[in-house]
């Protein structure tokens, strides 16, 4: 559900780009181009990433169910918003509120699965596919549903998944740290007292000294890494609708319906995304049999390989493109299990909240500057020179995974 709201917001950009001219926050009027319309939906990416921080100190202390319960209810919320938005500062408005929705749910969900399930990361992978489908079906639908509604009548109906999902979130029934109790030793039961004894944020105090211990071992590393995932994934993925757009694809022809047209790219963009589900389950498998760092090494330099080859490969024709964004696809996504995985690796499980809400402060906070980067330079300079500073994002990210291969990992307890 979060990642069916997240990608079907690429797809409205280039229609809100027709239909809007002017951009009126008040004291200032901006014009509407790929720039400002990057940085206004960058609030709301950006609060999806920086609400992952305290969302991952509450998860050490409140029932992850309860938290995903209220994500769902309140991304539901943000797309009425939007569904009613007349102008782009309330455009605006409903994605920050999205994103403050939607930032609950990584601390929330993936400290459940570390300290829930004893194979991480086959659970990673799972976890990461169903990720993956709405990645793909919430682009999909939305172009699908475009083809028949005006893009507000769209976000409307989008919307209506939440409130069913939010209903099955809150009446769900799960032991939170059943991979914990069964390896602690304790014979105690994890429904027995405190079940989050030992670990959380309950001060400021608190907060400082764990966060400081977190960064004080490799686990700055593996955030240096999230930040740079976060900026590939947010720059190469925002404006690629539109990049698609602009490309040639003579093979393909557009889909008319109710005098609609459904442009060929689409269909390239939807399929990339759905060929990431494979990349999460291959990636998750590979965690259960060795090293995740790796994965971390070997999956973002391919990722920097494919961004300097991408537009290259276009050039050359509908096969080759069809190809470079497989491997996009594919790579863009088989390098999360890796990275979520060294997060476990290298953090103590009372801390597993607090170092996931710093992971996805990375992925999505510092990450959202990506769609204002893409934007600057989609803006300014060529689309090839997007790519090329988003190939150097991947090298340093597969440095740093060259970095962690070369050390000893670090012990469950994060020493």
């Amino acid at each position: 559900m979060v990642h069916t709201y997240e990608l079907s917001i690429p797809v409205l950009i280039p229609i809100w780009l027709t239909e809007f001219s002017v951009i009126d926050v008040g004291l200032a009027q901006f014009p509407v181009n790929e720039a400002t319309v990057g940085a206004l939906v960058t609030v709301g990416f950006a609060l999806f990433g920086l609400g992952a921080l305290p969302s991952g100190v509450l998860v050490d202390r409140i029932d992850a169910r309860l938290l995903i319960t209220a994500c769902l209810v309140g991304m539901g919320a943000s797309f009425l918003l939007l569904a009613v938005s007349p102008t782009p500062a309330v455009i605006g408005l409903a994605m920050a509120v999205w994103g403050i929705a939607a930032s609950v749910y990584h601390p929330s969900g993936l400290s459940l699965i570390s300290r829930g399930v004893e194979q991480r990361g086959s659970a990673f992978a799972y976890h990461g596919m169903a990720g993956n489908v709405g990645i793909a079906v919430g682009p999909l639908l939305t172009i699908l549903l475009l083809l028949a509604f005006d893009w507000r009548v769209v976000v409307a109906i989008l919307a209506l998944p939440a409130a069913f999902a939010a209903i099955y979130a809150f009446r769900a029934d799960i032991d939170e740290r059943a991979a914990v109790a069964a390896t602690d030793g304790s014979g105690e039961s994890p429904g027995d007292g405190d079940s989050r004894a030992g670990g959380g944020v309950d001060s400021l105090g608190d907060f400082l000294t764990q966060s400081r211990h977190l960064f004080a071992g490799a686990f700055v590393v593996v955030f240096a890494v999230t930040l740079c995932s976060g900026l590939y994934y947010r720059g190469v993925l925002t404006f690629l609708p539109e990049l698609l757009d602009n490309l040639e694809i003579a093979a393909l022809a557009p889909v008319e319906f109710g005098g609609r047209t459904l442009q060929p790219s689409r269909y390239i963009y939807v399929g990339l995304l759905m060929v990431g589900v494979g990349g999460q389950f291959v990636a998750g498998k590979l965690t259960d049999r060795g090293r995740p760092e790796f994965g971390i090494l070997g999956g973002f330099a391919a990722l920097a390989v494919v961004a300097l080859l991408f537009l290259p490969a276009a050039a050359l024709g509908l096969p080759a493109l069809l190809v470079a964004s497989a491997l996009l696809g594919f790579f863009l996504f088989f390098v999360q299990p890796f990275y979520q995985a060294s997060v476990a690796e290298y953090t103590p499980a009372g801390s597993r909240g607090l170092s996931y809400g710093f992971t996805y402060l990375g992925v999505f906070g510092v990450g959202a500057l990506g769609a204002t980067l893409a934007g600057t330079m989609l803006t300014f300079f060529a689309p090839q020179q997007l790519f090329v500073v988003l190939a150097g994002l991947a090298t340093v990210a597969a440095g740093l995974g060259t970095y962690l291969v070369t050390r000893a990992p670090s012990s469950p307890a994060g020493t």
